[in-house]
């Protein structure tokens, strides 16, 4: 059973649930000279879920190999014509993408950032390239305010607070005994260069020996951490197997597998209640892959820094879902379950009669892993970015459009699911067809906003 406790704020009605401040999800890493007036709740600890492992902190001048497959990056996320043989984008189709550019561009360029304003844009889809969705999602995930004026010192603090975490909890058990010890001094390594006699040997004490037992030794700390690691590993080397930018053994691949190797590791040491679950390398991808998109030098330099506040973020809007103690209560995954349950119902309850008495295939057996990983294990990369531009967009939360694009899932295979039984529904729920997105996500968007709500039924 593990000791620690993961605090989180409370979610405040019809407005985003994202924290104010860099780690408020994070145990030991609150800013606690700020007061945001938002109340805490202490969680028991819950299982430990599987982990990853990081990659350097700072900015490196790409190589060619690097410039190759960012050419790369940007002809994968480019739309693709849709199936139904449209082919080319009309005219009409190209001046509205330069119009909702230019929108875009002039509402990141102003000294107030209206949020209500971006979250209607980025709902409807942001540009793929350049820096546009890089800014706009730190934007949306509250990682950088609304007043440009406040980004520098943001963004610096929250950079220099990740290097000190990276500095502190990634090295070697080793290392942080020189550190700590400071091995010899130079006026020691003097005074004892001059002496004679035999060799003298620096002391060891019982915490730093790596067979020590005692729970305040770093060795035993780095043991108790050698699983998450390894399964961190393990996932990260399937993470996108098809796009270059996460596998392969090109120095391009690697150096960002490692950046993200380092965020969910530190998540992991950082928040012992939750620690690493299996699958969190997929909530991390777009977010590494899409800030590593942004052309500005310093951001382009400390994306492994942003990415973490950001995952972070995220994840304090769904984290409960990850924390199997809390599979029950009213903040576990069974009970937002249940609410998706409680949408379909309400749109359509034709459709929920027949997954849940007649053909039986409950939430549990299909919208578990949906809604954990955040649909990144439903669709193709290209898509993921785009239903993300909605769920971040959305100004009740990413799980109210969360809910709302699942429950969207099921009405759209509404024909094939009334007509199949528990294999064939199962089979296809659990591998979702391919699908307009853009008319998936029109679905979710016109579902009843009062049966969507976050909130549980009475």
């Amino acid at each position: 059973m593990l000791k620690g406790k993961l605090k989180l704020p409370l979610p405040e009605k019809a407005r985003r649930v994202f924290p104010d401040r860099l780690g408020s999800l994070v145990a030991g890493f609150d800013d606690k000279e700020e007061d945001n007036g938002g109340s805490d709740i202490a969680f028991e600890p819950g299982e430990e879920l599987e982990t990853f492992q990081p990659n350097g902190f700072g900015s490196d001048r790409a190589s060619d190999d690097d410039k190759k497959f960012q050419e790369e990056l940007e002809i994968k996320v480019r739309p693709r014509p849709d199936k139904d043989g449209a082919g080319p984008a009309s005219v009409s189709r190209v001046i509205a993408a330069d119009e909702k550019r230019s929108d875009l561009e002039y509402e990141l360029s102003r000294p107030e950032i209206n949020l209500e304003k971006l979250q209607r844009i980025a709902s409807t889809g942001l540009p793929d390239g350049g820096r546009l969705r890089a800014m706009a999602w730190k934007l949306l995930l509250g990682y950088l305010p609304p007043s440009r004026d406040l980004w520098e010192k943001e963004l610096t603090e929250n950079r220099k607070k990740y290097a000190n975490l990276k500095e502190e909890l990634l090295q070697s058990p080793s290392e942080f005994t020189k550190r700590k010890d400071g091995t010899f001094s130079s006026d020691e390594q003097h005074v004892d260069s001059d002496m004679d006699g035999p060799l003298q040997r620096q002391g060891i004490s019982q915490e730093d020996h790596p067979l020590s037992l005692g729970k305040a030794s770093v060795w035993h700390e780095y043991f108790q951490h050698t699983e998450i690691v390894e399964q961190i590993d393990r996932d990260l080397q399937r993470t996108h197997p098809d796009m270059k930018f996460f596998s392969g053994d090109s120095s391009f691949s690697r150096k960002n597998k490692e950046a993200m190797r380092n965020i969910l590791i530190l998540f992991a040491k950082l928040n012992p209640a939750i620690r690493y679950v299996q699958g969190m390398n997929e909530v991390l991808a777009p977010i590494y892959f899409v800030f590593t998109t942004d052309t500005d030098e310093q951001n382009a330099g400390n994306v492994e820094a942003d990415s973490f506040s950001c995952f972070v973020r995220l994840l304090s809007d769904s984290v409960d879902h990850f924390c199997q103690q809390l599979d029950n209560s009213a903040v576990g995954i069974l009970s937002t379950l249940s609410r998706l349950s409680e949408l379909l119902k309400a749109n359509d309850e034709e459709l929920w009669w027949h997954l849940e008495f007649t053909s039986k295939v409950r939430p549990q057996f299909y919208a578990f892993r949906w809604i954990t990983l955040l649909l990144t294990q439903e669709f193709n990369f290209q898509v993921i970015l785009r239903i993300w531009d909605s769920l971040l967009g959305n100004p009740f939360g990413v799980q109210d459009m969360l809910l709302r694009v699942c429950c969207a899932m099921l009405l759209c295979v509404k024909s094939r699911l009334l007509s199949g039984d528990f294999v064939a529904n199962l089979k296809l729920l659990q591998h979702y067809p391919d699908i307009n997105i853009e008319y998936l996500l029109q679905v979710a968007q016109d579902l009843s906003p009062d049966t969507s709500s976050f909130r549980l039924s009475p």
